[in-house]
């Protein structure tokens, strides 16, 4: 039983982290903002790095990469909380019924895994060369925040016993 509560509480924490970074980007628009900005803008990279001509400069598509950022930071939260719902729905059934509860959960923690990995590291890190810059490179973050949801995730995945 602990085990699962285990598995519940972690899979709630990770939708109480991004309720809350939804919530900041919601009402501090600019700080994070500000962030995709300079990314996507490449201003702050090596000076005279052949990548350049990656960097995107209309603004309005910046304010796409940000709108599409924050949703699929909803998305994961209303996941991994509807995931937490059925998590505890299922706690004291049988461990077919828990391991079959896990489906929105497993589901939230994997978009939560992609974003990391394919929006920051990926597109951000890599394409962006965000690596190259001192002021606006989030890749330790963006590890530390798929390691610690790729540990959860591994565990809310073990496989149940009675």
């Amino acid at each position: 039983m602990i085990l699962r509560l285990s598995k519940t509480l972690l899979v709630a924490a990770v939708a109480l982290y991004y309720t809350l970074v939804v919530f900041n980007n919601l009402t501090d628009y600019g700080s994070d903002y500000a962030f995709v900005h300079h990314v996507l803008q490449m201003d702050s990279t090596f000076p005279g790095n052949h990548g350049m001509w990656r960097a995107i400069h209309p603004l309005w598509i910046h304010a796409v990469f940000f709108g599409v950022i924050i949703a699929w930071e909803a998305v994961t939260m209303l996941l991994t909380w509807a995931g937490t719902v059925e998590l505890l729905r299922a706690v004291g059934k049988p461990g077919t019924a828990f391991h079959d509860a896990k489906t929105l959960a497993i589901a939230g923690l994997t978009l939560s895994l992609l974003m990391w990995l394919v929006a920051f590291l990926c597109i951000g890190g890599e394409w962006f060369l965000m690596w190259q810059s001192q002021t606006w490179n989030g890749q330790e973050a963006a590890f530390r925040m798929f390691a610690v949801v790729g540990l959860i995730f591994l565990l809310v995945a073990m496989p149940e016993t009675e």
